[in-house]
């Protein structure tokens, strides 16, 4: 099987050679090619480069747009600035206001930071001629919010105005659905979505302001023609029952989320994780990470994909990624013991 190959089989239920592997890498990937995260960040090309070289060398079956939170807040009108090593840095549009004639209108092909994804994926594209899963990202409705009020700014929203909160996901909403679709037109057959805020939520302000917002932005991309990946950072076991109802196709979990609970919850869902990107990624030892990896298959069962918790940490030993990303057969019996 190619690696789109594989991949395709387990999200349509079929039984692969063994499991895809797709854990995401941002600042390693710049790193493993000798660049750093400030380039990777601002240019399509650095990123390509990094994410097709690990990919080739590693035995991913997915390339990745993902670099940094802020694509859209730029085109908001956010201020960025690149970090040599480090993620970007951004203002916060509405900081200090509430007032939503200070948000700009983002254009997918007239913002330049959006429309350099664009231009990445469209580089895989013409550079692996589908040989590889191709994954875009966009930032969820209460992220992306978060990012535009600053996070304490918006958690304090969704507390004591909610009605203000609810508004600006909206907006955050009509923005991700409309750069997720340029993405899929580019090429994209997979999209991110990232909501790391909604971990710190509880599941009743999660139901009935995060969870209806992300349920639409994932109904647009199936409706396009795409798959869908959720990744929330964090501890997301209390809102697995709303999870469930998204109707996603891949589930991240962090190595906080048992993912014998995370399937009992969320049913035939792809689950990817759940290794400590740290303490298991980065500090383990090979031995430990395939244990670790082979362990979660097993509790976790089919349909399952390998990744860590969240992004491979930079100075993580070759040999453990490749430790993480060895081949590990398909097994009819996983989760069934």
């Amino acid at each position: 099987m190619s690696p789109l190959e594989r991949y395709m089989t387990v999200l349509r239920a079929g039984v692969p050679d063994f499991l895809p592997r797709i854990p995401i890498v941002m600042q390693y990937a710049a790193e493993y090619v000798g660049s750093d995260y400030g380039a990777f960040a601002s240019d399509f090309a650095v990123l390509v480069r990094a994410n097709c070289a690990c990919a080739a060398d590693f035995g991913f079956e997915q390339l990745s747009a993902i670099s940094d939170p802020y694509r859209e807040t730029h085109g908001f009108g956010g201020d960025v600035t690149y970090v040599r090593d480090g993620v970007p840095r951004c203002t916060t549009v509405l900081g200090s206001s509430k007032d939503m004639a200070l948000l700009g209108r983002p254009d997918p092909h007239g913002s330049a930071r959006m429309r350099d994804r664009l231009q990445a994926i469209e580089a895989y594209r013409a550079q692996q001629g589908g040989r590889y899963s191709v994954m875009g990202w966009v930032e969820g409705p209460a992220a992306e919010a978060a990012d535009l009020r600053g996070v304490t700014n918006f958690l304090m929203d969704l507390v004591d105005d909610g009605a203000f909160a609810a508004l600006l996901m909206d907006r955050c909403l009509e923005v991700g659905v409309a750069f997720a679709l340029a993405q899929i037109a580019a090429g994209a057959d997979t999209i991110g979505i990232g909501d790391a805020v909604a971990s710190q939520l509880s599941p009743a302000t999660y139901g009935s302001l995060v969870q209806p917002r992300e349920m639409a932005l994932v109904r647009a991309i199936h409706d396009a023609g795409a798959s869908v990946r959720l990744h929330i950072c964090g501890n997301i076991t209390h809102l697995l029952p709303g999870i469930a109802g998204l109707g996603v196709d891949i589930l991240d979990i962090d190595h906080m989320v048992d993912p014998v609970r995370a399937r009992r919850a969320a049913g035939h869902v792809v689950l990817c994780g759940n290794i400590n990107p740290v303490e298991g990624v980065l500090r383990g030892t090979p031995a430990s990470i395939r244990a670790h990896v082979r362990a979660t298959y097993r509790a976790a069962g089919n349909p399952f994909m390998v990744g860590a918790g969240c992004e491979i940490p930079s100075g993580t030993p070759v040999e453990n990624l490749k430790a993480l990303c060895e081949p590990v057969p398909y097994d009819p019996l996983a989760g069934r013991s």
